[in-house]
């Protein structure tokens, strides 16, 4: 059963999430009211997913996720954010954080964006994650393409092509019946694009490959 840790600041959407995930049948063992009160539960209780809000007392979400994944990579950190903060966004995929929920997202949409982090399937929609490589390209770097001629790319035609269907939303199931082959080898050739772009999950995988030119987002 999926474990579930819940850190945010207000005590009536810790209910109503907690409500919505067990009806689901996930497992909430643990609900925290500041950022640094969820670093030191997710340490304890060991969740398989937490739900971090942004805007916390004591220790805010970005630094709360960071110290999670630091301390516990296996542990994947859904955001919960609003729409304007896209610099915090920015921030959270550095830190470890591999998917994002907005505050006015249904209870439906809760609960399977917390299943598919638990199954390593999140990943950014593509209007957010332009919007973050911007951020992330900070202010001075240029956004239009290089010289002409194909990007050097450290990636096999068949990692690209996994990576591209990746960045357009698909599952694992979905591009390996796309493929025609096995969800465990679209597991393994994840696991190559992992290593050889330096990313620690799909949401840094497809960034990385959108920055260096190997990938676009439709």
């Amino acid at each position: 059963m999926t474990t579930v840790l819940l850190a945010d600041d207000h005590q009536l959407l810790r209910q109503a999430l907690r409500r919505a995930l067990e009806d689901a049948g996930l497992h909430v063992v643990g609900e925290a009211a500041d950022g640094d009160e969820a670093v030191r539960l997710a340490g304890q209780l060991e969740p398989d997913v937490v739900v971090m809000d942004v805007t916390m007392p004591v220790l805010d979400g970005v630094e709360a996720t960071r110290r999670v994944h630091h301390d516990r990579a296996e542990t994947r950190i859904v955001v919960l954010t609003m729409h304007s903060e896209q610099a915090l966004l920015a921030r959270a995929v550095d830190a470890g954080a591999c998917a994002f929920l907005t505050k006015d997202a249904s209870m439906q949409d809760v609960v399977r964006t917390v299943q598919q982090a638990a199954d390593g399937e999140v990943l950014l929609s593509p209007e957010l994650a332009a919007s973050m490589l911007g951020e992330l390209r900070g202010p001075h770097e240029p956004h239009e393409p290089g010289p002409a001629g194909p990007p050097s790319s450290p990636l096999t035609r068949r990692e690209e092509e996994i990576l591209q269907l990746v960045a357009d939303g698909h599952s694992t199931t979905e591009v390996a019946r796309r493929l025609f082959i096995s969800a465990k080898t679209v597991k393994n050739h994840l696991a190559s694009i992992y290593e050889k772009l330096d990313a620690r999950d799909r949401t840094q995988a497809v960034l990385s490959g959108v920055r260096i030119g190997i990938i676009q987002l439709r």
